[in-house]
């Protein structure tokens, strides 16, 4: 199975690349290649899967979109701007065949939330009007749809953020006048909201600035909770708030609507003490928002980053500098450890109409480079992405990206940012061609191969070029819900490496340890990667659980 998908993956990929029309633009620092130029929907929402499909949606109140709905479907919504809509407002996007076809979702989906669970199912939670309160389901298959379930959450969510729990279950933190979290799937422990007031004291007054809180489970089994500019360390188990971080040293606003974007940088579970980091980009300054949207001032973003060692006795953030101020700004974890950061503009705020001076170039963030020496502009594109953009990281080393839409219906003409259709791939410099002498490729396990918390793992694997051996590295990630410039559930572990061999003429084998706790590694989906100098291989899909 593995081996025949990474076969199709890269006879696609070099098709695109010589035979069609939609070139890519080369440069120094990765390249750009136009997928399609309509998927019919603006990918406001993106999730990849276990089968390499990735679920989009928009919203249904946006009115019809650019692609029918099959077999004479309609969707009817009495609180929708269209109440009869046959058209679709989600589709799946095969990355194997780069084709994609609709789906049906039954209430409105716009700015709303989710997370995979340990089967693979995708669970989506809250909307706007008809779907505030929802559940939907989305099982991985070649013929599935959205399945929904009325009145299954407690609260109205709308701009909330999900983050899976060890034991299967997700915690939904937040959204518009919420100040609360709650669970699902539900037990009798669980049936009503959790007050926090940690997110009644990050709301500024009119504008918010806490919206799509910033959420990343510990390996201590204790939330981290970024809202704003501070954060907390929360025991959701307890209600209680376990330690709090001093606040952003420059006070600015990081989340919705002034919105940057944040990651909790690569796990080494080597180490017998776990560090954690977190790395907070971008954003609007205070009053941004209100300018742009009162008096058509567009203030330009912030250009600084915050990193802070939250296992520090005493952590502070540290002040870092891009090379370009950024707002709506996607951060994604890359398979060697580096942070991309996409998408964008550097003026505004996030909302209909308000972001100006689209940032076309990502930057790379080499984790690990001393303070000074981390950002690394790359080759940009020549699609804005501005409110409402998406990315994510797929199994191939690529982000996928899509989306924009800063106007409250289909806006194509007479308008400075139209909406957005297209749908685009970014290849990091990782996979340029002159690298490929150093590329690993994955001999074994087959991909989807079923793994236990502290099993051992030997992945085989072969190299065209001689192999570093002390640059070899194992890395399992965890495929991210992607909405609002944060990816929610997003991690990636560094697994510990316990043994190296050669196997062969240019063939090797390494054992690796999966981590041995689901506070580390809640059970789920991951593409496990190996690196080589950087370089990462295609990945495999692996399941983790605790079952036998």
């Amino acid at each position: 199975m593995y081996t025949h998908y990474s076969i199709v993956l890269s006879l696609i990929f070099t098709n695109l690349l010589l035979f069609s029309s939609l070139s890519p633009t080369t440069a120094a620092g990765g390249s750009w290649m136009l997928l399609q130029r309509s998927v019919g929907i603006s990918a406001m929402h993106m999730q990849l899967l276990q089968n390499d499909r990735v679920v989009m949606y928009d919203r249904t109140d946006f009115g019809p979109s650019n692609l029918s709905l099959p077999g004479g479907k309609c969707l009817r919504d009495p609180k929708a701007k269209i109440k009869v809509d046959c058209t679709a407002h989600s589709i799946e996007y095969n990355v194997i065949t780069n084709t994609f076809r609709p789906l049906m979702v039954l209430s409105d989906v716009w700015c709303s939330s989710g997370s995979v669970l340990p089967d693979g199912t995708l669970v989506q939670t809250g909307g706007f009007n008809s779907g505030e309160r929802r559940v939907r389901k989305f099982r991985p298959c070649s013929t599935c749809d959205w399945e929904e379930i009325p009145l299954a959450l407690s609260a109205r969510r709308w701009y909330a953020t999900n983050h899976i729990l060890p034991d299967g279950r997700q915690i939904i933190f937040g959204g518009r006048r919420q100040y609360n979290y709650e669970f699902y799937p539900k037990d009798e422990a669980t049936q009503n909201v959790f007050d926090l007031r940690f997110l009644a004291e990050t709301n500024d007054n009119g504008i918010e600035n806490n919206l799509y809180p910033y959420v990343f489970l510990q390996p201590d089994g204790n939330l981290f909770i970024f809202a704003n500019n501070r954060a907390i360390l929360f025991d959701y188990t307890k209600n209680k708030v376990v330690k709090t971080f001093p606040a952003i040293p420059d006070g600015e606003p990081r989340n919705y609507p002034s919105t940057g974007s944040a990651v909790m940088l690569p796990l080494n579970v080597d180490a017998k003490f776990i560090e954690v980091e977190v790395l907070v980009c971008g954003g609007a300054p205070k009053g941004s928002y209100d300018k742009a949207n009162s008096h058509g001032i567009f203030v330009e973003a912030l250009r600084t980053c915050a990193r802070i060692k939250i296992t520090d006795q005493n952590p502070q953030w540290v002040m870092e500098t891009m090379p370009q101020p950024r707002v709506m700004v996607d951060m994604l974890l890359l398979p060697n450890g580096n942070v991309l950061l996409i998408n964008g503009g550097s003026a505004g705020a996030a909302g209909w109409e308000i972001g100006r001076k689209p940032a076309l170039n990502p930057v790379l963030y080499h984790t690990n480079n001393p303070v000074g020496k981390r950002f690394e502009l790359q080759n940009p594109t020549t699609i804005p992405r501005m409110y409402h953009s998406t990315a994510i990281l797929l199994r191939d080393g690529r982000v996928l990206v899509g989306g924009s839409n800063p106007h409250s219906s289909y806006n194509f003409t007479g308008v400075l940012f139209p909406t957005e259709l297209r749908l685009e791939a970014f290849s990091p410099s990782y996979l340029d061609p002159e690298f490929a002498y150093l590329r690993p490729a994955i001999q074994f396990p087959a991909s989807s191969v079923k793994l236990r918390h502290g099993q051992a793992l030997k992945v085989g694997f072969t190299v065209p070029g001689k192999v570093d051996s002390t640059r070899l590295s194992v890395t399992i990630l965890s495929p991210s819900f992607n909405t609002h410039s944060f990816s929610m559930n997003q991690r990636l572990l560094i697994l510990s490496t316990t043994k190296y061999r050669l196997r062969g003429n240019k063939k090797y084998e390494v054992e690796v340890t999966i981590p041995g706790s689901g506070n580390v590694a809640p059970s789920g989906y991951y593409i496990l990667y190996l690196v080589h100098k950087e370089i990462p291989s295609i990945g495999i899909w692996v399941q983790l659980s605790d079952r036998k």
